[in-house]
């Protein structure tokens, strides 16, 4: 039987590592926990939480692409972050909305791949 303990990463293909690190480091402010670089491609992780979230160069079958799957980010101020991307000229895939449960907004990477701003909201006990 198999039981998933926990999800070990979350990889992002993307094509110019310097880009990319300059959105994620940059713009994101997230920090490497892990580098492994070979032949001059690169694996970095980022922790974010529980969770890390991997961009890298290394697999040359597995494409960006804004149709693959969406990592989604806790931000804590979402209404800065959208200010932030607005501010750098990135792409909008969703707008910034209401849920009614959270704030969301989906972005592009420098690669076009998706990446969610999320901001749920206080619960409120009545």
């Amino acid at each position: 039987m198999i039981r998933v303990k926990e999800i070990a990463f979350t990889g992002y293909p993307v094509t110019d590592m310097p880009r990319a690190r300059a959105f994620y480091e940059g713009l994101l402010r997230l920090v490497p926990t892990t580098t492994f670089e070979h032949e001059g491609k690169s694996w970095i992780e980022y922790d974010v939480g529980p969770a890390t979230l991997a961009i890298t160069n290394m697999a040359q079958k597995w494409k960006p692409s804004p149709d693959g799957p969406s990592v989604a980010l806790e931000v804590e101020d979402f209404t800065a972050a959208v200010a932030a991307m607005r501010t750098a000229n990135v792409t909008f895939y969703v707008e910034p909305m209401d849920s009614s449960v959270c704030w969301l907004a989906v972005v592009a990477d420098p690669d076009g791949n998706s990446i969610a701003l999320h901001h749920r909201h206080a619960h409120q006990h009545g």
